[in-house]
């Protein structure tokens, strides 16, 4: 028999010369006799010319894998449910059966323990009271005033195998809880009762994470990695499961029975099985999820331009289908996909689930009847409870026997959310009585006794049977892979993402380069001396800015590791590789960026200052260096993975600097640190680092000089009087301390990502005291505003009908918006040139031309890329770059973009909210800003509750707004803020970019009748639109249809039942006919496709352009383009409703309460201040009381530098996140109008001012008295006055590094190389007095020395008493030792107090105008 390598080569020999039928046969005779293992691995492919040969799977070469996918995927694409029958019947016709998983779970309850009413608002009381409970639950003293919430109530179902199964229902109905809870993924913060089975195995027999896949609705992803790269990252960490021995086993009993498989199908499943498996597998997931388009582009965030946010949807869908799970948990993958990409997952969901026996439940917000159709089984969940489970033909009959009637075009997936729900079960009521609202509870009584619920009762009565568990069915291991095979993926995955972040790296060094300039030109050689103690203190102070720095560098590694934070966790949660195989490899190979830094530090400046010019020293102090910046990352580390939100762990990182620093031997000298505080000195890292690199100097040939009377050694004597180590065996002491706190550290990094869960809650906490509005008040304006009739009305959506309803009657201009020949460029991508695009700008849209009318409601379709939201935005004047042509008319009158924002609304598809409001006071804000001057505060207040009750958010008025997929409101919810938002603004004209994309099918259908009813009073509202129902397509007056490529195929209207679209295309030879009962929207996508075209030979943009209607649309767009009469040119007295002064106000009242509520800001600032007072306080013990020689006036001096330095960089790292958020939100409101950039600017800057004061107060007032400063009125005025403006400039410098860059991130690295030259002129590192003469101008100008001088001259300047000076043989009056050792005067007083207030009008200023000029949204 053949051994395997002769096989291979014998395999791989083409035999397209032999076109002898028979010789083929021998080929596959001998390869049917042939090991299985050989077979396994050998596989026939056909080229396209039909040649015949053998190719090892496991071995392909590009040009090959390249054919052999190529094939694989044509084959599936031409009829994928045939193909996967194929696969099915291949493994019945040996009787091999696949594992199967049936999920059982009865009596679940899940409970969450919430605040409510203002009690739940994040505020700072809030949160302290919060920190008090959680303590004294711990302790059991105190169980705390929460709420019990039910989420899930007594639920109970099966998921089956070979079943696929639609979960629906309304927003906060279980559906993720439950999901989460099947998946053995529920938080630690959630109480679940009831059991959850696979097999009849509980969750504690098996690895539930690795037995089901749970798919997020959250898009978490590496923004530096391709969509290809990342699908097979995750399939290669997912591994192959029982793939390959179900393949062997299938080859061994086909040689048995003497069956020669179909051969692409073989290929096919050889591929996947054996050969590179996350190749096949990915080409294949990537062609069905749309992806093929995008595959090496990469993913990008907001700081990488990447792939559009339905494409990373697509993608989270993708990655867990690289997997071979058995059970599939899908929740809401639909979200801002059209509908075809829809249907197309869900098609190979189901005939993967059948042939494979799965078992899949997807969660579905908008499911198209032809989606619908595809499920098997519906489970309808509404308030926790299940309402129905079972086969999706049985649904309408259980709601029939409650007497509900679904009616003949009425979407079913619809039906069923809206019967659930109070406004909108009536109109479905069939039988003769009155129609009383019928609860969720009763629907559950009905299941039970109706046939499908008695079936289901009775087969969760009976156990289920263990012994036909199949061994493969349930995973026992926790990884998929191999520990060795996982660390080499996870070796090239990371060193994949340094070649990525290469630009950062390069940055790094760059600005390392400049730090080590800036050193060596301070600390040169010649200005440098080994004569006096003052000298070695010089050299002493070059050793601490080195290793500072070195310290100072590893901070980067804390916005790096919070930005990968999400997709780590998402990893761990799916027990993709354990945490150690992630935290291993980014140690190991941030040892060549520590080597690469390391080197240039010593190559530069080691004989550049003039260090001891011993070969051996200088190699010593290399690995020293070394070793403290691997000590670094690790800390920095530790501190992102303990904080895990980057405001926090700016905190807890600057906090670590800082007691790393303090009692590091040189800022404090050893002998000054209280007795209570030494095991701090011995604990600091920098402490072994000090001593050794001091070690390591002081005891070299160049300072073997004898000192002034005395004995020893001049570095010796340094040494001592320092309080440093004299012993030369301190330098390994030092150099193996910080190898211990290396992999100390990085153990702790390890056991903080694996334990420690995000923060954050991503459930909605209603606040229960709402606000409501006085009856008088309502009675006040009823003429005015009249919007809720519509609510009693059902939304079938007969909106021609409904016409006669007032709407909103607030004053308003009805507008017209025509535009001709709309055309618009980008710039080509560099990456795009370089695979070989000629041009240097891209086309995205293409001669349009149209109108928009009041009171039609026009829909803007087409697929995914086709250019909506391009057009949108051109015409609504949101894009901040490419190149626009064509002309834009305003009821006749050419567009201005400046009073064209007053009149408009625009909903965005990303909903931009400040996350600290409640809903209310972000309608408020909008009204206050928006409305005209004219309408009082009452009308305001009232307009605002009416817009409230129209898109039903009265029940959440006073929910905070949150963060997106952190806390606060949910998709569906926030997407309802967003329309409120532009509608409390009384526009005429509203664009809505995906107005109900996130939504269900209910909240989608109130979003519409919204829109409908507005529609009504004679607005212009345009919508672009992904996944429209028959009933909300069929609401809109007019179509805009585009293709690919920007075009326009259809303008036009739709007609009743949309019978005038349906008539022009089916007017086209070819054109498919639409089916009886069809959503005419996601025909007209399908028959529009460019597969279609292609196929048909036609472009269905040139057929538009040659119709009677793209003439009669040119003559409307002509007509629309001309003023008549009676119209006037928009034009308004001032550029905004409201005065300069009273959008100040409004940007303040919104920081307010912002700030008030945002105590990961706020209180844990308060926190640290209250900790490093009383920490400074107590290592400082009466420091200030101290003046005997010159160290006790340093260590006072390194107390007030290390408090300003770090307390003032906390602030100022800590304020750009916040900031960054806030500007953020600031390009949507001033777009829209609301205000100037100069009133938010004030207001961010003015709002800092209270709270700052606070901080300054409270670090003083325990310092000071705590440190025994003089208690003198004057000095103690003085010392808060430079405490409050300096921490005042740090914060407003940080709010001006945001504001010049494009993120936090950028801001956090550009800020660095600022604080680090403000650290070395500061006056304490380097006195001004041996600052180079070339360096002393940077003196003045540096923040922190002005804020030296002020704090210690004001303290000193005026004392005549006598120190000690170092050495101890003569003394000097303090205020003598002030002016020769730093150069202050007390005289000079006021000019400091004056220069720290200069500095902070200057960061303010700088801000200002950064957030006035600089936009850095990109669209």
């Amino acid at each position: 028999m053949w051994n395997s390598s002769a096989a291979a080569d014998t395999f791989t020999r083409t035999t397209e010369s032999r076109s002898s039928d028979d010789e083929e046969a021998l080929w596959l005779a001998a390869l049917q006799r042939s090991p299985t293992f050989v077979r396994a691995r050998t596989s026939v492919f056909r080229n396209l010319s039909g040649g015949f040969s053998l190719i090892d799977v496991a071995k392909l070469r590009d040009q090959e894998q390249k054919q052999v996918l190529d094939k694989l995927v044509n084959t599936i694409n031409e009829d994928s449910e045939l193909f996967f029958k194929k696969v099915r019947r291949r493994f019945d016709a040996v009787d091999l059966e696949f594992p199967k998983v049936e999920v059982r779970f009865q009596n679940l309850n899940v409970d969450a323990f919430v605040h409510v009413g203002s009690r739940a608002l994040p505020t700072i009381p809030n949160f302290l009271c919060n920190m008090t409970e959680v303590f004294l639950r711990q302790l059991r003293i105190f169980p705390g005033r929460r709420k019990k919430l039910s989420i899930l109530k007594n639920v109970c179902g099966i998921l089956r195998p070979s079943r696929l199964t639609l979960l629906l229902g309304p927003p906060s109905s279980g559906k993720t809880t439950l999901l989460l809870a099947l998946a053995g993924r529920l938080g630690p913060g959630l109480q679940m009762s009831g059991r959850v089975t696979y097999n009849g195995h509980d969750m504690r027999e098996f690895v539930p994470q690795r037995t089901s896949a749970y798919v997020s609705q959250h898009d978490c992803h590496m923004a530096e990695m391709t969509v290809r790269e990342t699908l097979e990252f995750s399939g290669r960490c997912q591994g192959l499961g029982y793939k390959q021995d179900m393949l062997m086993e299938l080859l061994r009993r086909e040689k048995d029975a003497g069956i020669f498989p179909d051969e692409e199908l073989d290929l096919f499943m050889k591929g996947v099985a054996l050969g590179d498996q996350t190749s096949v597998i990915a080409e294949y997931v990537m062609k069905i999820l749309g992806l093929d388009i995008c595959a090496d582009t990469l993913v990008g965030d907001e700081m990488l331009k990447g792939i559009s946010g339905g494409q990373k949807k697509r993608l989270t869908t993708g990655e867990l289908l690289m997997g071979g799970s058995p059970v599939l948990l899908m929740d809401e993958i639909s979200t801002g996909l059209d509908s075809s990409t829809t249907h197309q997952i869900i098609r190979y969901l189901r005939h993967a689930t059948h042939a494979f026996d799965g078992t899949t439940i997807v969660s579905l917000l908008q499911p198209d009847p032809e989606t619908y159709e595809l499920f098997d089984d519906i489970i309808l969940l509404s308030e926790g409870q299940i309402v129905y489970q079972g086969p999706r033909e049985a649904a309408i009959d259980f709601f029939e026997s409650m007497g509900f009637k679904c009616p003949s075009r009425k979407n079913i997936a619809d039906f069923l959310q809206e019967v659930i729900s109070e406004k909108d079960q009536g109109q479905y009521w069939s039988l003769n009585s009155d129609h009383q609202y019928i609860p969720g509870s009763k629907f559950v009584e009905g299941y039970r006794s109706f046939n499908v619920g008695k079936l289901l009762a009775e087969e969760l009565s009976i156990p289920f049977d263990k012994r036909y568990n199949h061994s493969a069915a349930l995973s026992t291991n926790k990884y998929a892979v191999r520990r060795t095979e996982l660390l080499k993926i996870s070796f090239s995955w990371q060193f994949l993402l340094m070649k990525r972040n290469s630009s950062v790296f390069v940055f790094k060094y760059i600005q390392l380069l400049l730090i080590i300039f800036i050193m060596t030109s301070v600390f040169f050689r010649t200005t440098m001396h080994h004569n006096t103690l003052d000298d070695g203190g010089v050299y002493l102070g070059a050793l601490y800015f080195a290793i500072l720095m070195i310290l100072f560098n590893g901070f980067l590694e804390v916005p790096m590791l919070i930005a990968k934070l999400p997709v780590l966790y998402k990893h761990r949660d799916s027990r993709f590789y354990p945490l150690w195989m992630y935290t291993l490899p980014s140690w190991l190979l941030s040892m060549p960026t520590s080597l690469v830094e390391s080197i240039l530090w010593v190559a530069i400046t080691y004989y550049a200052v003039g260090f001891d010019p011993q070969i051996t020293r200088c190699l010593q102090q290399f690995l020293l260096y070394f070793c403290m910046h691997q000590m670094s990352i690790a800390l920095f580390r530790v501190m992102a993975s303990l904080g895990r939100n980057l405001v926090v762990a700016n905190t807890f990182g600057s906090f670590a600097m800082l007691v790393v620093m303090a009692l590091g031997g040189f800022i404090l000298s050893r002998d000054s640190i209280p007795s209570w505080w030494i095991w701090g000195y011995w604990f600091s890292p920098l402490m072994y680092a000090q001593n050794a690199a001091s070690v390591n100097e002081f005891l070299g040939h160049s300072w073997d000089k004898k000192a002034a009377n005395n004995t020893e050694s001049l570095g010796v004597t340094l040494l001592k009087v320092r309080g440093l180590f004299p012993e030369k065996y301190w330098y390994w002491i030092g150099v193996g301390a910080l190898i211990g706190y290396t992999i100390a550290f990085n153990l702790l990094f390890t056991l903080f990502l694996t334990y420690l869960n995000p923060l954050g809650n991503a459930q909605v906490v209603v606040s229960t005291e709402g606000l409501p509005v006085k009856r008088e008040e309502q009675e006040d304006i009823c003429s005015d505003i009249s919007l809720g009739e519509f609510l009693n009305h059902s939304h079938s959506y007969n909106g021609k009908q409904m016409k006669k309803h007032r709407g909103m009657v607030l004053p308003f201009q009805p507008l017209s918006m025509s535009f001709n020949n709309i055309c618009y460029y980008v710039d080509v991508p560099q990456e795009l040139k370089q695979q070989g695009v000629p041009e240097d700008r891209l086309q995205l849209l293409v001669n349009v031309t149209g109108a928009f009318r009041p009171g039609v409601l026009t829909a803007l379709v087409g697929v995914s890329g086709a250019g909506k939201t391009t057009l949108m935005d051109v015409l609504a004047g949101r894009k901040t770059g490419g190149y626009i042509e064509g002309s834009i008319y305003i009821s006749g009158h050419p567009k201005k973009q400046e009073t064209f924002a007053r009149v408009s609304g625009y909903c965005e598809q990303n909903d931009i909210h400040s996350p600290c409001l409640t809903v209310r006071e972000s309608l408020l804000f909008s009204a206050w800003l928006r409305l005209s001057s004219r309408i009082n505060i009452k009308t305001q207040r009232a307009f605002v509750n009416e817009v409230m009750e129209l898109v039903e958010l009265n029940s959440l008025s006073g929910a905070l707004v949150g963060l997106p997929g952190v806390d606060g409101l949910s998709t569906e919810q926030r997407k309802r803020l967003t329309i409120a938002v532009e509608l409390v603004a009384n526009p005429s004209i509203v664009f809505m970019d995906e107005p109900t994309s996130g939504l269900d099918a209910r909240s989608a259908a109130i979003v519409m009748r919204t829109v409908r009813n507005i529609v009504d009073t004679g607005r212009t509202i345009v919508c672009t639109i992904h996944q429209p129902s028959i009933d909300i397509f069929e609401s809109f007056d007019e179509l805009l249809l585009m293709k690919q490529g920007g075009k326009l195929i259809y303008a036009g209207p739709l007609g009743e039942r949309s019978c005038k679209l349906i008539n022009y295309f089916e007017a086209v030879e070819g054109v498919r006919k639409i089916r009886p009962g069809e959503n005419p929207a996601t025909w007209i996508l399908e028959v529009t496709s460019p597969a279609e075209e292609i196929c048909l030979g036609i472009d269905f943009s040139e057929i538009y352009h040659r119709s009677n209607l793209f003439e009669r649309n040119k003559d409307l767009v002509d007509h629309l383009s001309k003023p008549t009469g009676d119209s006037d040119e928009l034009s308004f007295p001032s550029k905004y409703s409201r005065s300069f002064f009273s959008q100040f106000l409004a940007c303040l009242w919104k920081q307010n309460l912002s700030y008030w509520r945002n105590p990961q800001y706020t209180a844990v600032r308060f926190f640290y201040t209250v900790v490093i007072s009383f920490m400074f306080g107590t290592i400082c013990w009466r420091f200030g009381s101290k003046r005997e020689n010159q160290q006790d006036i340093f260590n006072a001096m390194g107390s007030m530098y290390a408090a300003v330095l770090f307390i003032g960089i906390t602030n100022a790292s800590s304020v750009q996140p916040v900031v960054y958020i806030e500007r953020f939100v600031t390009y949507r409101e001033r777009a829209a109008g609301m205000y100037s950039a100069l009133p938010f600017a004030f207001a961010q800057a003015t709002i800092e001012f209270p709270y700052v004061f606070a901080q300054s107060l409270i670090y003083s007032t325990i310092f000071y008295f705590l440190a025994s400063f003089e208690l003198n009125l004057w000095k103690v005025v003085w010392y808060m006055y430079f405490m409050y403006f300096t921490l005042l400039y740090f914060t407003f410098f940080g709010m001006m590094t945001t504001a010049v860059t494009p993120n936090h991130n950028i801001a956090a690295i550009i800020g660095a190389p600022f604080f680090m030259m403000w650290n070395l002129f500061s006056g304490f590192t380097i006195s001004h007095m041996r600052i180079p003469i070339w360096w002393r101008w940077y003196y003045w100008a540096n923040p922190i020395a002005w804020t030296l001088y002020g704090l210690l001259t004001s303290q000193y300047g005026d004392l005549d008493i006598q120190v000690e000076l170092a050495g101890g043989d003569e003394s000097v009056p303090i205020r003598q030792l002030l002016k020769d050792q730093f150069g202050y005067r007390h005289e000079f007083l006021p000019v400091a107090g004056l220069a720290v207030v200069g500095f902070c009008l200057v960061f303010a200023a700088t801000f200002a105008f950064a957030i006035k000029s600089f936009n850095f949204q990109r669209r």
